[in-house]
């Protein structure tokens, strides 16, 4: 599966030839200018072990998992599945989610950012998202 029906948006940053794939949400909008880019959305699908031991991601495994991070160490959606392409399938099903302002971010984070929040409120979910 490829990545053609990505909702408006999303972009595919980067694909490997062995399946792993990076996904980024709006990085015009996460440049700094608008919006920080530490907390550009990204979707990783991947078959790395998720292991928390330093350098255990590059041990392939028989899973595929799909994480969305919103910054580096904060987690909205984790999932694991049996085949690439069901993880592929899953990344743009999450990315679809999250544009359409059905992931709640705010609930993975510890330490409310309420301003960035309502600055984020303006491109998920809304017209703007499709921008």
């Amino acid at each position: 599966m490829s990545f053609e029906a990505l909702p408006d948006g999303w972009r595919v940053w980067n694909e490997e030839p062995s399946g792993r794939a990076i996904l980024v949400y709006r990085p015009d909008v996460f440049s700094g200018d608008d919006l920080p880019p530490e907390c550009l959305p990204t979707i990783y699908l991947t078959n790395g072990s998720r292991n928390a031991r330093p350098g255990a991601g590059q041990y392939a495994t028989d899973e595929w998992h799909v994480v969305l991070f919103l910054e580096p160490e904060i987690e909205a959606v984790a999932e694991t599945h049996d085949g690439r392409e069901a993880g592929a399938a899953s990344a743009v099903d999450v990315a679809a989610r999250f544009a359409a302002g059905e992931i709640d971010y705010r609930a993975a984070y510890q330490v409310p950012r309420e301003d960035y929040f309502e600055r984020l409120d303006e491109y998920v979910g809304g017209e703007s998202a499709a921008e």
